[in-house]
């Protein structure tokens, strides 16, 4: 499509189309246009011309609202795949077959072999297919991380131990509670409890709940709060309940994964950017390109901006942005205004994004990758060694991998 847009001349380009490459959505953005043809060049072009240049023109337009599909298996061959596809020794692999056919469906995603691996290989890897995983050692990492927040906040730690004290509405302490609870969905329910029914509680822990992600995707809680509105289940109480079962830690972990769109087919950083974040792979590599012409070193970590800055206070990517100076001829308000888009595909059309690569490839000779890897340490009270992003997306790259050959 694009090579015709680019043969016929007097055709003006549609603003995007949406394509799909190795199973994955992304959209490729064309330079920016009108789907009319201009009176003026109306008047020159022969009408024969313009009728087939108005009918291309249509098709590319065509492409913007709907991607090419391959072809559609049943249901109940495309949930045979996934069941295939499962451990053996899973228990209710029917169930789970369902649960993934209904995410990915749900939200618009081919059940091919690419997008199935893709859910299973991250599920495997978070989860090892546990809808509410048993953590080790929660109780004593919970208590440990109450007692740092208590103490960051300025709580007095007797007043966390009266509090932990009270009898919880199952009769237990929930000090008690805390050392006893094994999963996350455990430990959830207790902190609900605890601030909505102790005196003083919301005030002392309302925000220290530490289970921030949840499911057999890990996925985030508040990322699954912010996309409730497509949740095709009932809710039975609140979307954090819903994130710790099969069916809803599956939903909302697929649409972290592919609900996105990316002009980088690899699925190895969309592997990274599950684990920090969306388009973190794509603004690493900006990163690293701003970082070779400017000069400056920089972190690799896919943050673009100081999330609450002002003008005054840019961080460091900012910063390295501004030394630029007259080679960008942008203001900083108008840097600001790019970067903010930085959570978004549209920041790849920005004047900035496409200037500090021209910037990096000049002064490298060659050009400079889209996606890198960020490098980022993972930081976790469940997490008791060294892992980095680059280490989840690959071993969830390898698992994708053994899915695919099977």
């Amino acid at each position: 499509m694009e090579q015709t847009a680019i043969v016929l001349l007097a055709v003006p380009r549609p603003c995007a189309c949406v394509d799909r490459q190795a199973g994955t959505r992304w959209r490729r953005r064309l330079p920016p246009g009108d789907c009319r043809l201009k009176q003026a060049e109306n008047a020159v072009i022969p009408l024969p011309f313009r009728l087939l240049a108005l009918a291309a023109a249509a098709a590319l337009c065509a492409c913007a609202s709907q991607a090419p599909r391959g072809p559609q298996r049943s249901p109940a061959a495309a949930k045979a795949d996934i069941a295939r596809r499962l451990p053996a020794t899973l228990q209710d692999r029917s169930g789970w077959a369902e649960a993934v056919y209904v995410a990915l469906t749900s939200q618009g995603l081919e059940t091919s072999a690419v997008h199935i691996c893709a859910v299973l290989a991250v599920t495997e890897q978070e989860s090892s297919y546990q809808a509410n995983p048993v953590v080790p050692n929660l109780g004593r990492i919970a208590r440990a991380e109450i007692d740092r927040r208590a103490g960051a906040h300025h709580v007095p730690a007797f007043m966390v131990d009266a509090a932990l004290r009270i009898a919880s509405p199952d009769g237990r302490s929930y000090a008690t509670r805390i050392a006893a609870a094994r999963t996350e969905q455990d430990l959830s329910r207790l902190f609900e409890d605890f601030t909505g029914s102790v005196p003083l509680g919301a005030r002392l822990f309302d925000g220290f709940n530490p289970v921030h992600t949840a499911g057999p995707m890990q996925v985030s809680i508040a990322f699954a709060q912010q996309h409730a509105e497509r949740y095709p289940y009932p809710i039975d109480g609140a979307i954090r309940q819903e994130v710790f079962s099969r069916r809803g830690g599956l939903w909302f972990g697929t649409l972290h994964l592919l609900g996105y769109p990316t002009s980088d087919g690899a699925l190895l950083y969309r592997f990274a950017d599950f684990n920090a974040g969306w388009y973190a792979s794509r603004n690493a590599a900006f990163q690293a390109a701003l970082s070779k012409a400017s000069g400056i070193a920089l972190a690799l970590d896919g943050d673009l901006l100081v999330p609450g800055a002002g003008l005054e206070a840019p961080g460091a990517t900012e910063r390295a942005v501004r030394a630029l100076g007259s080679q960008l001829a942008l203001s900083d308000r108008q840097i600001r205004r790019a970067l903010e888009a930085g959570t978004t595909l549209e920041f790849e059309q920005t004047a900035l994004y496409r200037q500090v690569f021209a910037l990096a490839q000049r002064d490298a000779g060659q050009a400079l990758p889209r996606a890198v890897l960020p490098g980022i340490t993972l930081d976790s009270p469940k997490i008791t060694r060294r892992l980095t992003t680059a280490w989840f997306a690959q071993r969830v790259d390898a698992r994708w991998k053994r899915c695919m050959s099977r």
